[in-house]
């Protein structure tokens, strides 16, 4: 099934691409997200079971598939960044992705943008344009959130494998949020009024999300060319995909490392710099680029 949206994909993105791309060449290239995939009626973090399947593999003398995804009906003791609970009932998709660090730092620094993306894009498929992205990867419905993702990196102890950990939490078909959550998060099945099939809704995502992974694997073999990058006026195509979904530019808001407790200070944001850094102008008339930290809108 996911094989069948990502072949869906290329069609619809074919246009993005000059005439030497091939819509074949980015479906080898992502084609490896999704092919390996774990179900598990509960888990208490999937990326701590990841974690944890990386090692014993490597204990084996085995490594583990780049591009396998965990997926569990329920997780216990879910977290988004830093020490915040992500509350994970039956109905949204939880998961994560394992991805082997075998591309540049500076294409590893489109990851947490594409998994947005891909997301949103997802998303979209349902309720149209009314799905925004935050930067730099959370995705809301009006000013709700719907879904968040966490990217970490992996080091493997014994022979110092290489990983990133791609963590995500899609409010689907779940419909009771705790009451700190209430006001502040919403489900897929709340705005539409009716439940949605939560293995279509995945099958898309990871389509999408194995899609996006093969844009990030093409720019680096067009830019390692010498060739430049094919997205508008000259940049990475995640990125210039990123700014036509995300309503973030242009808006005022509280920024910090950790905005939720510590937030440093408020400003707005005037652009997105070529690497995904995000200009924002301060109240003084200073601008900054930040490349990580966290974002939220000002009323």
């Amino acid at each position: 099934m996911i094989l069948d949206y990502l072949r869906v994909q290329q069609k619809q993105q074919l246009p993005l691409f000059s005439k030497s791309t091939t819509p074949l060449e980015i479906f080898r290239y992502g084609a490896f997200i999704g092919a390996n995939i774990q179900t598990h009626s509960s888990l208490h973090r999937t990326m701590e079971h990841g974690r944890k399947l990386i090692l014993d593999l490597a204990r084996e003398n085995r490594c583990i598939a780049s591009g396998t995804v965990i997926l569990a009906d329920t997780l216990t003791h879910s977290k988004g960044r830093f020490t915040r609970s992500w509350h994970a009932p039956h109905g949204g998709v939880w998961g994560c992705v394992i991805h082997a660090n075998n591309i540049l730092p500076e294409s590893r620094q489109f990851i947490p943008m594409a998994v947005g993306l891909a997301c949103c894009e997802t998303v979209r498929e349902y309720v149209g344009e009314v799905a925004s992205l935050r930067w730099v990867n959370d995705v809301l419905i009006g000013t709700k959130k719907l879904a968040g993702f966490l990217v970490e990196s992996y080091t493997e102890p014994i022979y110092g494998e290489q990983f990133t950990m791609v963590g995500f939490g899609i409010n689907v078909n779940n419909d009771t949020f705790p009451t700190e959550l209430e006001g502040l998060a919403l489900s897929l099945r709340q705005y539409l009024g009716h439940p949605v099939d939560l293995t279509d809704f995945s099958a898309r995502f990871l389509a999408k999300l194995a899609w996006n992974f093969g844009i990030i694997y093409h720019e680096e073999t067009k830019h390692l060319a010498g060739d430049g990058f094919s997205g508008r006026d000259g940049i990475h195509l995640i990125l210039s995909r990123w700014k036509e979904l995300s309503d973030t530019i242009g808006k005022d808001i509280v920024y910090g490392f950790d905005v939720m407790t510590a937030p440093q200070y408020t400003g707005q944001v005037v652009g997105v710099d070529d690497m995904g850094g995000l200009v924002i102008r301060l109240d003084d008339g200073f601008e900054k680029t930040e490349y990580s930290g966290e974002v939220r809108y000002r009323e």
